[in-house]
């Protein structure tokens, strides 16, 4: 289907692909993982045609169709959801467009003696519609935006009221409604919550055609991948598995080629004592040369290329009384729309609440209550004695000072701490010693991320209040971050659509706002998140097995 054979390039010094070779067959699903920077998004871009090697062959058959779903989704606006999505839909996609433009010209008064050739056009647009299956599409349309988290009201809303994260759903169905052959995937999570996840996982498993994608989510790519490429300093090597399965012959590996390193070294360097010794024998002159010519002819093997990753010790923070918040008779509305309605709460020492529930039902509103950056209608909550609060939303961003770089922004926050354990911390969240050098505000969304819980985290507090601290986080930090968490001492509550961090980190679930008819009293279940999920039988709230 698609081959890479050979393949060089780089960008001036920096070189990106070094003889890179793989192959993605008809009907298969891979991942393709890779440190930032490793050319992940490039590789998709020579694949589009939007770029080309320096050397190497790719090979993508004529007749193939590629949908490339990017996390830059461009300008939209002027039309309904709905029509937006349809975009993508090739042939049927133009004709649905045709159609409305058409409609509406016969309904322009100052278009009346145009209306024989509308009209006839109308006709033809029609028949080669219907034929291609149109009137089905409006219909799969609405079940791919259902199945991405959109109401019937913002289906037919304008697509320009909506928000970046919602853009990027309907750029999502625009590429899974067009059904083409290939279908490359940057991140397709990166913007959903659970419910729209476990959807589009569903959707993927069921799709007939080959299917490239970069996750961050290990679970995602467990359950749709059957292959990994992995880019390791400009090579593609294949790994016959899914995610868990490459990580651990990954480090088979590495194992086996550290051994074999060991065992060559010990031999090159007896073969080297020889020579040594007997350079200078006139009798032993043909056994020296013999054995430097067969030195020279050995393929020498290298260390396996080690990832950094810097494992992150908590400092213990300082013991805070046993009830650490008490939320009693909350009500919280917005206009005609009830959220809370005498909700009762109360969160004890040591434990880890995991907040679920579907878009809207409150839990971003409930961190914020805790946190007190939002008030309730009525009711309060009270925070217990000795209490320390880390709280991290998307807006702890924004304290960020764009002019200083990284390690100067650690600096003004820890002013008494040494540069090599500042160093030391911005290292365990993934910034290389020269990455640690730039300035905030070029900074991605992700690095800004890490940046602001290595800042929280550093001295730190007795009860954090994290909403989806994992946005954008890549594999690395997620999962450092949740082995620092696991041996943290102190109090959770958290807003996550990662399983990865759900299953590692809750110990008590808390799912607020059932469906609509449903009675919407929060529940709390007193177990951990894998307990939940198979006591309840689904992962999330709206998720029915």
């Amino acid at each position: 289907m698609i081959s890479f054979s050979n393949v060089q390039k780089q960008y001036g010094k920096q070189v990106i692909y070094v003889g890179a070779s793989f192959q993605l067959n008809p009907g298969e699903k891979a991942g393709l993982v890779g440190p930032n920077g490793a050319g992940k998004t490039t590789l998709f871009r020579m694949i589009m045609g939007e770029e080309t090697p320096d050397d190497g062959e790719i090979s993508v058959p004529r007749k193939v169709t590629i949908g490339y779903f990017r996390q830059d989704v461009g300008e939209m606006s002027g039309r309904p959801v709905i029509d937006e999505a349809i975009a993508g839909s090739g042939r049927v996609g133009d004709l649905h467009h045709e159609l409305t433009s058409l409609q509406n010209a016969m309904e322009d008064p100052a278009r009346a003696g145009e209306m024989d050739r509308i009209l006839d056009r109308f006709g033809e647009v029609q028949e080669e519609y219907e034929h291609l299956g149109g009137y089905t599409l409006e219909a799969q349309a609405r079940e791919v935006l259902a199945g991405l988290g959109f109401h019937d009201e913002q289906i037919d809303g304008d697509v320009g009221a909506l928000s970046g994260g919602w853009k990027m759903r309907v750029a999502l169905a625009r590429v899974l409604l067009g059904r083409p052959d290939v279908l490359l995937m940057d991140e397709p999570t990166n913007h959903l919550d659970i419910e729209s996840i476990v959807w589009l996982e569903q959707f993927l498993k069921q799709y007939a055609g080959s299917l490239l994608m970069t996750s961050h989510d290990r679970e995602f790519m467990n359950r749709i991948v059957s292959k990994i490429l992995e880019i390791d300093e400009g090579e593609v090597n294949t790994y016959s598995g899914d995610y868990d399965f490459y990580e651990r012959e990954r480090s088979i590996r590495e194992t086996n080629q550290q051994a074999a390193f060991a065992r060559q070294q010990a031999m090159l360097a007896k073969e080297q004592r020889f020579i040594e010794r007997f350079k200078t024998h006139a009798a032993k002159a043909a056994q020296v040369q013999s054995r430097i010519k067969a030195l020279d002819k050995i393929e020498k093997i290298e260390l396996p290329k080690k990832r950094q990753i810097v494992k992150f010790d908590f400092r213990v923070p300082p013991r805070s009384g046993d009830l650490v918040a008490v939320c009693e008779d909350l009500h919280k509305a917005y206009g005609s729309r009830v959220i809370y309605n005498g909700f009762n709460f109360t969160i004890r020492r040591g434990e880890r609440w995991a907040v679920m529930g579907r878009n809207g039902a409150g839990k971003s509103t409930l961190l914020k209550m805790i946190a007190g950056t939002t008030q309730p209608d009525r009711g309060a909550v009270q925070l217990g004695a000795s209490l320390n609060m880390g709280y991290f939303a998307q807006q702890a961003l924004d304290i960020l000072e764009a002019d200083l770089t990284v390690i100067e922004q650690l600096q003004k926050d820890f002013p008494k701490d040494s540069i090599g354990s500042l160093r030391t911390l911005a290292g365990a969240f993934q910034f290389s010693s020269e990455e640690a050098d730039k300035k905030i505000r070029s900074l991605s969304g992700g690095e800004k991320s890490r940046l602001a819980i290595a800042r929280m985290l550093y001295h730190p507090p007795n009860f954090l209040v994290l909403d989806e601290p994992t946005n954008h986080l890549d594999l690395a930090t997620k999962e450092m971050l949740v082995e620092a968490l696991k041996d943290f001492e102190g109090t959770m509550i958290f807003v996550s659509h990662d399983r990865m961090f759900l299953q590692g980190l809750a110990s008590r679930v808390l799912e607020i706002g059932g469906e609509s008819g449903e009675d919407r009293s929060p529940r709390q279940y007193l177990g951990s998140y894998r307990e939940y999920v198979a006591a309840m039988g689904h992962e999330a709230p709206g998720i029915h097995s």
